[in-house]
């Protein structure tokens, strides 16, 4: 499967969509509404501001589509909800597009707006969900088929991991899991699942068998008496992007956790590693690339600045990168203005502090004020950072944190960012014993991120800024 190439299939009929539903109604606009203002025939002319709509809104419905998440989670697809996600979505953008372009528009009778509103929003309602009508029940199809599926892992060997394997693989219309293998929570040789799947190792190669098998989707069968590994198997599992499920008992059932939106499949709770709602999430990511352009572009002035004092006081280059670990786990470059000698870790990794010789004399105002991370903006932009995030480290100290603090790669559910809670509230890290001081502030960062939490972080980040509490 590949989900970019699906992603780009959907936005390209929903492009054209809007495109065939403004033209078709920017014709009735010219054959039906301003006859009747103005007592005659209106000859159809394409003008400058039909061109200009043509651009702008298929634009507006695609940039509606990503915040609302309509493009996330794509093969995992329910016609009738994405019917309810389209009424939705089309009733909100067209009264978005009747109050900014038509309503100041002269009419006949008021009869009129009420035509145009309903026509609009028949002709963009029609033509997208056909097209994606069409999309997704071929999708669906070919998941039914068996021709395209999700790499699954089950992790348990007993009877309940034998039972939902077996409901699952004998479905009329299955859910397009393709179960590569298990592993067991115990170091058992032979079980009744081996005669089924292979068995890929146990708990403690979960880590390796995950990434060598390119799994998708996790199913957690363990037993009652297993549930104190839970935790063990979700700290591997809940950082990456994998969907996770796992087998509800008669308590799950009383209690009404259970939801399923599936009649066919076997009943199964999905236990989300999102932490943020679709929308605020992609509302995060818009803001992250709007407002570095925007940071980028008024710190133009600086940065060169920056980057002249910095040639002409030290030997090296301006700037300074440096691998750190990011959302997943994955590594990325991390760049910013180089603030110490050039050279400074020829003996291998070492945390910096106020009295660091190291430091050079411009090196320390800009730690201060935080202007050594202006380059990060561009790691905000390409996708390797945020701009509100816990601050990235490198594999170095994360090994020597997960020692004592094996919850720390719960954090990488996140991108890291530019500034953080544990940062604002603590400030950097100059040796690992400080990195378990702060870590508690991101735990709590992670279990209440929301867009306001990052509004009043951001505030707090550039208060520091200005007062030079950096260090």
């Amino acid at each position: 499967m590949n989900k970019k190439r699906q992603v780009a299939k959907y936005i390209l009929f929903d492009f054209f969509a809007a495109l065939i539903s403004w033209s078709i109604f920017y014709i009735y606009r010219k054959e039906v509404i301003e006859p009747q203002k103005f007592g005659m025939d209106i000859p159809i002319e394409f003008t400058t501001r039909y061109f200009l709509g043509l651009l702008i809104i298929p634009l507006f419905w695609l940039t509606i589509y990503y915040v609302t998440g309509f493009y996330k989670n794509i093969y995992h697809r329910s016609r009738l909800i994405e019917l309810g996600q389209t009424i939705l979505t089309t009733i909100s953008g067209v009264v978005i597009i009747f109050f900014v372009l038509l309503l100041d528009d002269t009419i006949h009778t008021y009869k009129n707006y009420y035509q145009l509103f309903f026509t609009l929003l028949g002709l963009h309602f029609g033509f997208t969900y056909l097209f994606r009508l069409i999309l997704t029940t071929r999708t669906i199809h070919r998941i039914h088929s068996r021709k395209i599926g999700f790499n699954t892992l089950l992790i348990g060997s007993n009877e309940k991991a034998v039972k939902i394997f077996t409901d699952m693989a004998t479905q009329v219309r299955p859910a397009g899991n393709f179960f590569i293998g298990y592993i067991s929570v115990d170091n058992d040789t032979e079980t009744e699942l081996s005669n089924y799947i292979p068995k890929l190792g146990n708990i403690n190669q979960l880590e390796e068998v995950i990434e060598n098998n390119d799994i998708e989707e996790v199913i957690i069968a363990i037993e009652t008496v297993e549930h104190e590994k839970l935790s063990d198997i979700l700290t591997v599992i809940e950082n990456r992007q994998i969907t996770i499920w796992g087998i509800p008992d008669l308590y799950d059932f009383l209690s009404g956790t259970v939801r399923i939106n599936t009649i066919f499949s076997s009943p199964l709770i999905k236990i989300s590693n999102g932490l943020m709602p679709g929308w605020q999430e992609n509302v995060k990511r818009l803001l992250d690339v709007i407002l570095s352009l925007i940071a980028i572009v008024i710190l133009l002035p600086v940065l060169i600045v920056l980057s002249i004092i910095i040639k002409a006081t030290s030997k090296g280059p301006v700037l300074y990168k440096q691998e750190r670990i990011g959302k997943f786990g994955k590594s990325f470059t991390i760049y910013k203005f180089r603030s110490m000698v050039d050279g400074a870790e020829e003996n291998g990794p070492e945390l910096s502090s106020r009295t660091d010789s190291r430091i050079t004399a411009i090196g320390k105002f800009m730690r201060k004020t935080h202007l050594d991370e202006i380059p990060q903006f561009y790691n905000v932009i390409v996708g390797d950072m945020s701009l509100v995030g816990p601050r990235p480290e490198r594999k170095y100290y994360i090994d020597q944190i997960i020692k004592k603090a094996p919850h720390y790669t719960h954090l990488h559910k996140l991108r890291p960012g530019i500034t953080s809670w544990g940062q604002v509230k603590y400030g950097y890290a100059s040796d690992v014993g400080q990195m378990l001081e702060r870590l508690p502030y991101d735990m709590i960062y992670l279990k209440n991120i929301s867009l306001y939490i990052d509004f009043k972080i951001l505030i707090y980040t550039l208060m520091a800024c200005f007062k030079g509490n950096g260090k």
